[in-house]
């Protein structure tokens, strides 16, 4: 009975998760066939656990931020809940702009891994329905979130899963930026301590359960073949596919002299 209910409860979330737009994208994987995180993480820390403490300390640490006018309003701006917002907030250490005109390939490939990706958090949100910390201090959001967000699971953080997924996907796309995609793709999970949303347990497990699902993306023949296309993509819009042919031009130039000057 209780399988039955977490079913139902997922689908709902599931259902009320995904714009319309994006649940026409046919996903990588099913999620029949994405590792089950409730099988692949430990269950949240319990609230009477030293792990806990830790969690009311990083609490603590995030309300100071938000004093900080700066980090407040990046905070507020990683927690709006659209594809579109959440890559243009990698729009700089990504070192491009990526949109569905513009780079096609690329918005492809993002989109598509995450709307595989985005299902597998459902189960383990409807299994556990861990209470946020805004509700259990019954305190006030930095953001607006406060009525979509209460009396829905906080472990693990669907935001955070998205912030390093995305950190994973243009990492792999662009390599020579990978140190300042992995620091936004980190800050972006902080975020969700600083505005009261989740616990520092929920951040920490996500960044594993996007690890996870970046993994299981592999074993996509899809998936593979559209990661080249938008690497090839990225290349070509960055100057970088031209700069290349150059040098392969000159390669190839200097080893027929080498060649005509060894016959002569």
């Amino acid at each position: 009975m209780k399988r039955i209910l977490i079913s139902v409860a997922a689908s709902i979330m599931l259902a009320s998760g995904v714009s319309a737009q994006q649940a026409a994208v046919t996903p990588y994987l099913p999620v029949e066939q994405m590792p089950d995180l409730i099988k692949c993480l430990p269950a949240p820390p319990a609230f009477d656990s030293p792990e806990f403490a830790y969690d009311m300390m990083r609490y603590t640490w995030g309300k100071q931020q938000r004093l900080n006018p700066e980090r407040a309003a990046i905070a507020r701006r990683d927690a709006v809940w659209s594809y579109e917002a959440l890559v243009a907030e990698f729009a700089v250490p990504f070192g491009l702009d990526v949109n569905r005109e513009a780079t096609p390939e690329i918005w492809k490939l993002l989109e598509t891994s995450l709307t595989t990706t985005d299902a597998i958090r459902v189960a383990p949100k409807a299994h556990y329905l861990r209470q946020r910390p805004f509700e259990r201090y019954e305190d006030k959001l930095l953001t607006d979130e406060e009525n979509e967000l209460r009396g829905e699971g906080s472990y693990p953080s669907g935001h955070t899963m998205r912030g390093w997924m995305c950190a994973l996907l243009m990492a792999e796309i662009a390599p020579e930026h990978a140190d300042t995609l992995f620091a936004r793709g980190w800050m972006y999970g902080e975020s969700r301590v600083i505005v009261g949303a989740h616990w520092q347990s929920d951040v920490d497990a996500s960044r594993v359960a996007a690890s996870i699902g970046y993994c299981a993306l592999q074993g996509s023949p899809e998936f593979r073949e559209q990661m080249r296309r938008a690497q090839a993509e990225y290349k070509e819009k960055t100057g970088q596919a031209s700069t290349i042919e150059q040098k392969s031009t000159r390669k190839t130039r200097h080893g027929s002299r080498k060649h005509r000057v060894k016959r002569h």
